[in-house]
Parts: C-alpha cells; sequence; structure tokens
C-alpha cells in the first residue's frame, strides 16, 4: 500500500489573478497531509492537516477566507470521515472557530453525536478548549468587496456565486489501507444567515445518492448515464438514466441482474444458470 492524499481547493470559476493562489495553496496543503503519514500518521490526521492548511490559506472558501453571508458575517460547516471506524463528525454554522475541520473531528472523537450545529457547536468548542477568534480575523478584503457587490440592486444573480465557492476538501489513504476523508467551506456568497449546506450532512443511501448524482448530471449537462455503488455496510444499487444498462451484484449466494429501468431479477448462484 502506498500512501496517497489527494486535496482540492473548490470547484467553480477561479479569477485568473488567483489562479497560481490556488493551485499553489492546494499543493502546500497535499504536501503537509503527505508529512503526516511519511510521519506515521493515520489517514485521519493527514486530512484534517491537509484542511487545516487550506482553512489557514486566504485563498479559499474556508477558515480565513471564507465567503460572507447576507449580513457580512462568516458561517462555516466541516465534516471529517473514518473509513476505518465508520466514525464521522461534523459543524454547521459554526463562528469565531479558525478551523472548524478539526471542530469536527473532536465532536467525532469526542461525543455521541454527528453533527453540532451553530451555538451549540460554539459551547462544545469552549468546553474542549478551542480558542475563539474575533470573526474580523477570518473575513478577508476579497471576501468583503465580494459580498458588498453581490448586495448592489444590478448585481447578475449567477456572477454573485463565481469566483470562489468551492468546498475545500482531502481524502487520503494511510500504510494500513485506511480511507479518510475531510471537508470545510464558507458556504455560499452572501447566503441567509443560519444556511448550511451539503458539506457536513451525512446519511444518503446507496440508492439516493447514486440518484442525485444522475440526477445532477442531467440537470446540468443534459446527459445520461449510470452508476453502480457500494457503501462500506455493504448496501449497493446499480441506477441509470439511459434506456438500458446491463447490471449485476452477487450477495449471500444470490445473483441480482437487470437491464432496463425498474427490472430486477434473483437468482442463487448455486442454481442451474
Amino acid at each position: 500500500m502506498f500512501p496517497v492524499v489527494v486535496v482540492h481547493g473548490g470547484a467553480g470559476h477561479i479569477p485568473k489573478e488567483r489562479s497560481e493562489l490556488s493551485t499553489g495553496g492546494v499543493s502546500s496543503a497535499a504536501r503537509a497531509g503527505y508529512l503526516v503519514l511519511q510521519g506515521g500518521g493515520s489517514s485521519m490526521d493527514a486530512v484534517v492537516e491537509a484542511v487545516t492548511q487550506l482553512e489557514n490559506n486566504p485563498s479559499f472558501n474556508a477558515g480565513c477566507g471564507s465567503v460572507l453571508n447576507i449580513r457580512g458575517e462568516v458561517e462555516m460547516d466541516a465534516i471529517v470521515m473514518d473509513g476505518k471506524t465508520l466514525g464521522s463528525g461534523a459543524v454547521s454554522a459554526v463562528r469565531n472557530v479558525a478551523n472548524p475541520v478539526q471542530l469536527a473531528r473532536l465532536v467525532m472523537d469526542k461525543t455521541s453525536h454527528v453533527c453540532l450545529t451553530a451555538d451549540g457547536a460554539s459551547k462544545f468548542a469552549r468546553s474542549m478548549g478551542v480558542p475563539e477568534v474575533p470573526m474580523d480575523s477570518l473575513i478577508t478584503q476579497y471576501s468583503r468587496m465580494r459580498w458588498e457587490k453581490n448586495l448592489a440592486p444590478d448585481a447578475n444573480p449567477v456572477e454573485c456565486q463565481m469566483g470562489k465557492m468551492g468546498t475545500v476538501g482531502a481524502v487520503a489513504v494511510d500504510g494500513e489501507g485506511n480511507v479518510a476523508c475531510a471537508t470545510s467551506t464558507g458556504g455560499m456568497l452572501n447566503k441567509m444567515e443560519g444556511r448550511v449546506g451539503d458539506t457536513p450532512c451525512i446519511g444518503q443511501s446507496a440508492e439516493a445518492a447514486s440518484d442525485l448524482g444522475l440526477a445532477y448530471m442531467k440537470s446540468r449537462v443534459g446527459g445520461l448515464g449510470g452508476v453502480v455503488t457500494v457503501d462500506p455496510q455493504g448496501n449497493w444499487a446499480a441506477r441509470f438514466s439511459s434506456l438500458q444498462m446491463a447490471w449485476a451484484a452477487v450477495q449471500k449466494d444470490t445473483l441480482h441482474r437487470g437491464l432496463y429501468a425498474g427490472e430486477h431479477f434473483t437468482q442463487s448462484i448455486h442454481e442451474p444458470h
């Protein structure tokens, strides 16, 4: 097993003058995460370190570079998930915390809950000794400029969400083959106060995740496709938006197969074909 860390700085349109800052930032974050693995750290240690680096970099929509909500304030979401234990932790609409991803890990490690939000997340942070930081320390000149521009009566709704809207994240596999991921975001530009995006939300089934992905593909680019999906608990799905897709799965000595939407045949693998 060769350990690896993969990092992204968020999907969306990156202005040309900020492209080098973005590519340099993700490169530094990936190196930081990989150094953790080289030192014997876990994949969870690595992704938290990588995302912490991104949160500390004002070039990204996370931590100190977060976009502002409609009131000109910073509210952030973050999540961590551990493939080894299937544990997860998340925070949403959290304020005055420099590194929400670290707080999300504390939720996973120190509570019996999955997600804490807003004031509850802040109270938990204080109980864990996480220092509060002034909100001004999380607001960059660029974020404030974008906020003010998007408040203008003639602001273009599409252009308002371009520039720096993406969630940042990292995935890693350590030397023992364990997988972990972490994501963090300031959310959407000029979002409503208290808005929580999909970043800290956990719990889509294999079927629901497949259907959502296919629906998004169709609505965005008019494309048809198919997908087979499994989750760590052994749940699986074969979904497609095209007319046909030949698929098959075997579980508990049973063959499942189909060709058309809604078609599902089962057969014991010990029966004659």
